[in-house]
């Protein structure tokens, strides 16, 4: 009897795995259409509902920086028909910022990611450096008079600066914006010194003339900016390495079939050409990864994020 039992039972997960996804999936994207994220899991879920053969929904659920829709997929069933566009500030930034409903190395499951994408330190182009060497030595021999701003306290780019001042000795103000783009206006104004942003909203005033780059935060160059060195190149800082991600998740306790098509599906969407170049177009370095690996990676960016925060002592505003 015990032999027939598990007889049934593999007989009924092999069928449930043929049969998977047999209804349409939904992705839960935590923030508004048109954010990077959201582009990237459109672009995505395209090539998935492709290859699995089933409708692959977009869902945008917006607010308290990615909080709220990350907590509703969370709590959704995890059956393999809710998964996550998953991003640095929700999971790796948000747990040591605030009280979450949800905590991402406990409730979630990483089935890849999607891309690793640079910050770009950027200044007026009158600003008097001609690099980033010339830049640091500026700014670290003035403590306190100059400034930066961010699009918000505690977002990325505010905690890829903080890290990257600590590590460069640079001592300076932050001018939180509620924004990207009123943060980066006041720095081509000259309101603000220095600001560190994405590609996709630097390289355009970068090509026009309206700033120049500095360098970029991961430790390879940006796809869009190829003439742009990284920081840690231009100024020997082999430990700054550091960027946004995107990637997909699901809720814990996914049946491991089911993850396993969607990370086989996703790794091939991947490795079309012409998904990169979607990507790339965006502004998004697209980057492969390996299911094994994920754990450790989330682990390594929520400690990195976490250490930033308590070395700056970062809080949000009640």
């Amino acid at each position: 009897m015990r032999i027939l039992c598990a007889l049934t039972l593999a007989v009924c997960a092999s069928a449930w795995a043929d049969d998977y996804p047999a209804r349409a999936v939904k992705v839960i994207v935590p923030w508004p259409p048109g954010q990077a994220t959201d582009i990237a899991a459109r672009i995505v879920a395209q090539e998935l509902q492709q290859s699995l053969g089933r409708p692959f929904v977009v869902e945008n659920r917006p607010g308290a920086g990615g909080s709220v829709g990350t907590a509703a997929a969370a709590k959704s069933a995890p059956d393999g028909y809710t998964v996550l566009a998953a991003s640095s500030g929700p999971i790796s930034i948000m747990p040591s910022l605030s009280r979450l409903e949800y905590e991402p190395m406990r409730d979630f499951v990483m089935i890849g990611l999607i891309s690793r994408s640079p910050y770009v330190l950027a200044v007026r182009p009158s600003f008097p450096a001609a690099d980033a060497a010339e830049f640091v030595a500026l700014v670290r021999s003035r403590p306190e008079v100059h400034t930066f701003a961010s699009s918000g306290t505690g977002a990325t780019g505010h905690l890829l600066l903080e890290l990257f001042n600590s590590m460069t000795g640079i001592h300076a103000r932050h001018v939180p914006y509620k924004g990207a783009a009123p943060a980066l206006t006041d720095v081509m104004n000259g309101e603000v010194d220095y600001v560190m942003e994405t590609v996709a909203a630097v390289a355009p005033h970068v090509r026009a003339g309206r700033l120049k780059a500095l360098g970029v935060s991961t430790a390879r160059r940006a796809v869009a900016l190829p003439q742009v060195a990284s920081l840690a190149e231009a100024l020997k800082l082999p430990g700054y390495d550091a960027g946004v991600w995107i990637g997909l998740a699901a809720p814990a306790g996914i049946p491991s079939d089911a993850a396993a098509s969607l990370s086989g599906a996703l790794q091939k969407a991947l490795a079309a050409t012409r998904v990169q170049d979607r990507l790339r177009a965006a502004g998004l370095d697209p980057v492969q990864s390996r299911p094994e690996d994920m754990p450790g990676f989330l682990r390594a960016e929520q400690e990195r994020y976490a250490s930033v925060i308590r070395t700056a002592h970062i809080t949000l505003e009640p």
